[in-house]
Parts: C-alpha cells; sequence; structure tokens
C-alpha cells in the first residue's frame, strides 16, 4: 500500500510513472552517498549535524550518486534549528567542499521558508509559499520574471501544517518545467519554469545550511521515474 498512494496522486496531476521506485537510503550506512564528515547515519536517519566547535564555512550537502530528471521523490525530515532542504536537477560546483548550485526545495526551522522553490547559487527565491507561479526569461539571466498565477493558500495555513522538531513528510515531482513541492500532503508551491537556464537534468543532494549549530535527518527516501 506504501507504493499506491503516491502513484495514484500523480495519476490526478496527469503524470504517468513507473512503477519501479529506488530507496535511496538503506537505513544503516551512506552508501551511495558522498559527503563532508558532517554527515553520518543516527538512529536510521540521514544526520547532518554541525556544533559550535565544528561549524560549516558555507552550505555543505551531502550528494546522491544518481542522476535525476523527470522523477517523483518522497521522504520524512526532521529539523532541530537552521535551514535545510534537497537539491534535484541540480550541479557540483566544489568538488572539495560538496558545494551544489540548482534548484531546493527548502525547509527549515522557522516559519517562513518550508516548502518554497530556491535556487541555490543563482536565481535566489522562484516561488514563496502558497504561490502557483510561472518563470519566463528576462533581460538578465539571474533576474527572471515571475509571474504568479494563483494561489495554493494562505502561508500561515500551510506553516500550521508543519510539525516543529518532529518528522514531516516532504514531496518533489518534476516534469518537464513543471516543479511541484508538498509538505504532509499539502502543496506549498507550483511553478512552470519557462526559462532557458531552467536545469531538466541533474544530481540529488541534502543540505546542511552554515549558521548557527544545527541538526536535520532525512529518512524513508524514496524515488520514482516520472515519464
Amino acid at each position: 500500500m506504501k507504493l499506491f498512494a503516491p502513484l495514484l496522486a500523480l495519476a490526478a496531476l496527469g503524470v504517468s510513472v513507473s512503477a519501479e521506485e529506488k530507496n535511496l537510503f538503506n537505513g544503516k550506512d551512506l552508501t551511495g552517498w558522498k559527503g563532508l564528515d558532517f554527515w553520518s547515519v543516527e538512529d536510521g536517519a540521514i544526520t547532518g549535524r554541525t556544533t559550535k566547535e565544528k561549524p560549516t564555512k558555507g552550505n555543505t550537502f551531502l550528494v546522491w550518486e544518481g542522476m535525476v530528471a523527470d522523477f517523483e521523490l518522497t521522504f520524512r525530515y526532521k529539523i532541530v534549528a537552521g535551514n535545510s532542504g534537497v537539491q534535484y536537477r541540480s550541479k557540483l560546483v566544489d568538488e572539495k567542499g560538496f558545494v551544489i548550485a540548482g534548484y531546493q526545495g527548502d525547509f527549515e526551522a522557522g516559519k517562513t521558508y518550508s516548502g518554497i522553490l530556491y535556487e541555490e547559487k543563482g536565481r535566489g527565491i522562484l516561488a514563496k509559499r502558497g504561490e502557483k507561479v510561472v518563470i519566463k526569461d528576462g533581460a538578465d539571466p539571474k533576474k527572471p520574471k515571475i509571474e504568479v498565477t494563483g494561489s495554493l493558500g494562505q502561508t500561515d495555513e500551510i506553516q500550521a501544517k508543519i510539525k516543529s522538531e518532529d518528522w514531516n513528510e516532504y514531496r518533489v515531482v518534476a516534469k518537464g518545467g513543471r516543479l511541484q513541492h508538498f509538505i504532509n500532503g499539502v502543496p506549498t508551491v507550483d511553478v512552470t519554469d519557462e526559462t532557458a537556464v531552467g536545469a531538466k537534468q541533474g544530481l540529488l543532494a541534502l543540505q546542511l545550511h552554515a549558521g548557527p549549530p544545527m541538526v536535520v535527518q532525512f529518512k524513508d527516501l524514496v524515488l520514482r521515474d516520472i515519464k
């Protein structure tokens, strides 16, 4: 039954998915992932941790060994302090520091950014929480025209569905230029990126944000290809 509910949800969105699913984390170690030593496995979850004694100077990422294009990804996360997210269709810009650029499904311990679409080391915030957006080319590729075409709900109402310092479920659906995020089954953004620079494939990675000490955990990471 765990498989069929997401498939039915995708069918309702008008997309076709493969019944084959990939479990990206074996629950024991970081096989299939690469990153700095801020990452480990604790209590059966991928865990990123910074401390006062061991901070990260910049955002760093745990990078999955595969590539994604059109897909559905579901995972559970828990965060204590700080900011994190899942990168997708992204690229590695610093191999030594495991620094990633590209689309990010954002989430945080705060009450503003969880669920937004952010482009790390790129165009910044592309859709705020609760927005349905179309992104068009501007004169400067780094400054696109962002048109808000609809609403998915009030940001405060969406935030009320997110559990603080507890496990939440995140889902990302990417099909062509359409990108959708959901937290605990609630849609948070629905974006159509029509720009020339909008990535159609790339890396998948997990973020550990620079700043004050924080802990973020991930588990039940399941990837399904969309046809």
